[in-house]
């Protein structure tokens, strides 16, 4: 049924002309509460006494960072005669007696058959030991300049402590002569050069020196570990065997803590590196990090990866990670100086490296 327009409609009537007239706009300051009843006509009291500081020990929220994302810092293992080095220089003695025997009775029946083959035998033997003794001082010269840097690193925490303004001046030299090979370090030598004299606190001239030579250092660590992590994760995550996961995980690892010493003035023969290896491990046993623990799953899990991984490329990122805390290790203990002016790196500071577009550092960086 349609409806014709103007029926059944009542008639609309004018509306009155208004005039116009002026009204209050409330502020946008906030509104003050009334006090309860209570409280009102309080006067004000001092709470001595009845606030109590609960230690450190007894804080139900102390701790609750996880331990994944505080790596215990690394320290050489401490040096000391034991039976077993003992043992191992006794038979290392006798048997470099029996090869001198050996070489004796092999050089005397040259000799009884022709006088040139035992010439030649002595010839041969004066070259081998000329190249061994070189080889054996390039190892001591390694393993003497990895001591170098671990008691510059003691000296360095002697003198802030002394406060004594000569034996830090003698620390930063010697840190100046530790890392002068590394071009990176020029500005900040010359910068050293210039206002040495006028710094008179022994604690500010050393870190003055930590933050004018060994920061640009720090970087290129932080980058050589994160290149490392980045590899292992990659290799790891498409690696169809973990035969072929292990053996590249420890190539990975000896050239990290080589190019580590390296930077920072190290430079180890065979030897050292051995020994670097041996601290960087047992450091990494004995804080529990060498296997798969908890805190770092944890971590892992926190940052929603478990929803946005596959098994494998899950297992690429924990790996990488570890990576990463054996470089943090080997940072430690190459550094000639202790963490005081910068900041120290932590396994936080790779996850959003390492696991981009699902912590959201990519879009980002992309926005």
């Amino acid at each position: 049924m349609t409806k014709k327009i103007g029926q059944d409609e009542p008639a609309r009537t004018p509306s009155p002309s208004r005039r116009p007239t002026a009204f209050a706009v409330e502020t946008d300051a906030p509104r003050r509460e009334k006090p309860h009843p209570e409280q009102a006509g309080r006067t004000p009291r001092s709470f001595a006494g009845e606030i109590e500081i609960v230690p450190d020990e007894h804080d139900p929220f102390a701790g609750v960072i996880s331990d994944a994302d505080v790596v215990p810092v690394a320290a050489p293992r401490p040096r000391g005669i034991s039976f077993a080095r003992i043992a191992m220089g006794a038979f290392g003695f006798l048997l470099s007696l029996a090869v001198g025997l050996w070489v004796d009775r092999l050089i005397r029946d040259l000799f009884s058959r022709a006088d040139w083959l035992g010439y030649t035998a002595i010839a041969v033997l004066t070259i081998g030991l000329l190249a061994l003794l070189i080889a054996v001082g390039r190892e001591v010269a390694g393993l003497y300049r990895l001591d170098a840097v671990q008691n510059l690193k003691a000296d360095a925490q002697t003198a802030a402590a002394s406060m004594k303004r000569a034996d830090a001046a003698a620390v930063v030299r010697r840190l100046s002569g530790l890392v002068a090979h590394r071009p990176e370090t020029a500005r900040g030598r010359k910068t050293l050069d210039s206002v040495e004299d006028d710094i008179i606190d022994a604690p500010q001239l050393i870190e003055l020196a930590e933050r004018e030579l060994l920061a640009p250092l720090d970087a290129k660590a932080r980058a050589l570990i994160l290149g490392s992590s980045k590899r292992v994760s990659v290799v790891t995550a498409v690696s169809p065997r973990a035969v072929v996961d292990l053996a590249y995980v420890l190539f990975e690892v000896v050239r990290l803590v080589r190019a580590m010493a390296e930077l920072y003035g190290g430079r180890p023969g065979s030897l050292g590196m051995l020994r670097l290896l041996k601290d960087v491990f047992a450091h990494l046993a004995v804080t529990g990090s060498i296997a798969i623990g908890d805190g770092l799953a944890q971590q892992v899990l926190g940052h929603g990866l478990a929803a946005r991984l596959s098994s494998r490329l899950g297992e690429g990122v924990i790996n990488g990670l570890m990576t990463a805390r054996i470089g943090i290790a080997a940072m430690d203990l190459c550094r000639p100086l202790p963490f005081r002016a910068a900041k120290r790196p932590g396994i936080g500071d790779f996850i959003g490296d390492l696991t981009p577009s699902m912590t959201g550092r990519s879009d980002e960086r992309t926005a």
